[in-house]
């Protein structure tokens, strides 16, 4: 197909840490359901339109392999044997359901509960249709290790009309072949490695101490987000209305996220009392992810990024009050900066060697727990209108991977007006995550309700 095939890339240490933090129970794949509106093709177009633009991704042409220097490190290579047919696949949706996203949110459920193959390339589609002309949705899975959520968007956009359109009338461009990672510097820069490997160090020992000080025996919130990992999945999606977000903002100040962040407060808080359970006294602790990549580059290879640790203030009656606690806290956090801190594990993360990650895995998979209690993430699309086929696209949902003894993950994209948020549960300690959904509604039409009074 004329795609040049990328040089032996070694994993960088996140990366890796990603790959070997991944059991049965606990695949570390990200995900994103995509609905679509009816357009002028059959299933079948839209099935082949895929297999051509996912096929025409050079990144998804590429499988892990061990190698033997570093120890314990591996390689992206080239799938010699690559089969587009064997990662996107066309699933209907069982007894022709009326409603396509309900239908699509539990089959996507069920599908996300399944690691990905190790000896492929990391990633697959679905095709989820119902009646013949109607709505569809595509469900994709990409592993962690492949990229962060900032480069899952960039290389899962390929397959829309208006990515893969540009990337036509600008022509094939012969690509340089990406060198391979090293972990020895160059004779010319000896001094500068060295220095910068030092000054790495530093920083990670302190990220190392934050995390010793932040961790806690005692697990906080409710008993569904503490339970014990059951390896099911529960999926459920909500649309938030994005101006209503911005108005909240205006009101309030801070940024659009501080908004979103306590509304998953808020909405926790709710969630907890129509179960029967009282707040906890100890706010629970969400990591919130934030991304290291520079403004306005293009997103490279892998991971790239460090988080924030936000304490929800659930033990707050008052909205509005819980709106200005995430803010003040927020702001401490960026003050602080993303590599500093507990919650940049990430930062520390990129600091060990191959083989700490390759042997330390089972110790750091109930590390978690210690840390954070729920994860929310941000993850941007393209503001430009997106469309498959000639369908466009109504709404993206994206989806986040849980650690173990994790059984919640939020995670929301803006596009089109709304705000799609994907909440990722587990089946059996989270089986009213639609509930969630719907208080997340509810507490940002009680801001909107307050900052109109106000």
């Amino acid at each position: 197909m004329g795609i040049d095939p990328l040089s032996s890339e070694l994993l960088a240490p996140l990366d890796l840490a990603f790959w070997h933090l991944e059991t049965a129970d606990h695949p570390m794949h990200l995900g994103a359901l995509a609905r679509f509106d009816p357009g002028p093709g059959d299933p079948g177009d839209v099935l082949d339109l895929l297999r051509e633009r996912a096929a025409a991704i050079p990144r998804l042409r590429m499988r892990v392999r061990d190698v033997l220097l570093p120890v314990g490190g591996a390689a992206w290579s080239v799938d010699k044997d690559f089969d587009v047919r064997r990662h996107v696949r066309h699933v209907p949706l069982p007894g022709d359901p009326p409603d396509v996203t309900a239908g699509a949110t539990r089959l996507a459920g069920e599908l996300m509960e399944r690691p990905l193959e190790r000896g492929r390339p990391p990633w697959e589609m679905y095709l989820l249709t119902g009646a013949p002309g109607g709505p569809f949705a595509v469900l994709v899975k990409l592993h962690h290790a492949l990229a962060d959520g900032m480069r899952a968007v960039a290389i899962g956009a390929g397959i829309f009309d208006e990515i893969a359109g540009a990337r036509t009338a600008a022509g094939r461009r012969r690509t340089r072949p990406v060198p391979p990672r090293s972990w020895l510097p160059g004779p010319l820069n000896v001094a500068d490695a060295a220095r910068g490997r030092l000054e790495e160090f530093g920083r990670a020992l302190g990220v190392g101490a934050s995390v010793v000080r932040a961790s806690r025996l005692d697990p906080r919130g409710t008993p569904a987000l503490t339970a014990g990992s059951s390896g099911t999945r529960r999926l459920a999606t909500v649309d938030l209305d994005l101006e209503e977000v911005r108005r909240v903002r205006r009101f309030a100040g801070g940024t659009a996220n501080d908004v979103l962040l306590a509304v998953t407060a808020g909405a926790l808080r709710h969630w907890m009392l129509e179960r029967g359970e009282r707040p906890p006294t100890a706010d629970p602790r969400a990591l919130v992810p934030v991304s290291r990549r520079r403004p306005g580059g293009a997103p490279g290879p892998g991971n790239t990024f460090s988080a924030y640790l936000l304490d929800l203030p659930l033990s707050d009656p008052d909205p509005l009050d819980r709106l200005h606690s995430v803010r003040r806290r927020m702001d401490r956090n960026k003050a602080a900066g993303p590599t500093r801190g507990a919650g940049a594990v990430a930062v520390l993360a990129d600091q060990l060697p191959p083989l700490a990650h390759r042997f330390g895995a089972p110790l750091a998979q109930g590390a978690a727990r210690m840390l954070f209690d729920v994860l929310v993430t941000n993850v941007p699309l393209p503001r430009s209108t997106l469309s498959l086929g000639g369908c466009p696209l109504r709404a993206l949902h994206p989806m986040a991977p849980l650690a173990r003894g994790q059984a919640l993950a939020v995670a929301m994209s803006p596009y089109g007006g709304q705000v799609h948020i994907g909440l990722v549960a587990d089946g059996k300690a989270v089986p009213d995550v639609d509930r969630l959904a719907h208080a997340m509604a509810d507490e940002l039409a009680e801001l909107v309700k307050l900052t109109r009074r106000t």
